[in-house]
């Protein structure tokens, strides 16, 4: 995977958890991954079509979206459940934003798909023409964990200078 594919993924994951939380983050972890993608809290998932095809996961532990939730509504919530699904697509919808308008400011084009939660244990694994990287974020509030797998649709891969 590129690295101009996913450094906006990781700037936006940062910037906006650092803004949503009201503390700094540090990436943990980096690895590129062939198994299938294990959720480890409350994880939406948001496909995307165009130039680069593939899928983005954000999953973040159950606690930290409780905290944005209440945040977010102003107080503790009397239905904490729902309002936990609506915040980890919000948080999902801003992350990928930033990313997407990045990429498209680079000539990119894309199509987004609406976040669906992610409740499967497991996600979609890489494949032979797909890489998958998963990210660990820390941060004052838990762990976030973002998945990216991505590939060039079919004759959208930049041309290389040799």
């Amino acid at each position: 995977m590129k690295l101009e594919l996913i450094q906006p993924f990781i700037n936006a994951a940062d910037a906006v958890l650092t803004q949503t939380l009201d503390c700094g983050t540090q990436l943990e972890k980096l690895t590129m991954e062939d198994e299938a993608y294990r959720r480890h809290g409350i994880a939406a998932e948001i496909r995307i079509a165009g130039d680069v095809e593939g899928r983005v996961i954000l999953d973040l532990d159950a606690d930290m979206v409780a905290s944005i939730a209440d945040s977010l509504a102003g107080g503790e919530s009397l239905d904490r459940h729902a309002l936990a699904y609506e915040t980890i697509c919000e948080v999902a919808n801003q992350v990928i934003g930033n990313a997407v308008t990045e990429l498209n400011d680079r000539g990119f084009r894309f199509r987004i798909h609406p976040p669906l939660v992610h409740t499967s244990e497991r996600g979609l694994s890489a494949g032979e023409d797909t890489e998958a990287l998963l990210m660990s974020i820390v941060t004052c509030r838990g762990r976030a964990y973002l998945s990216i797998l991505l590939h060039y649709a079919s004759g959208s891969e930049p041309a290389r200078a040799d």
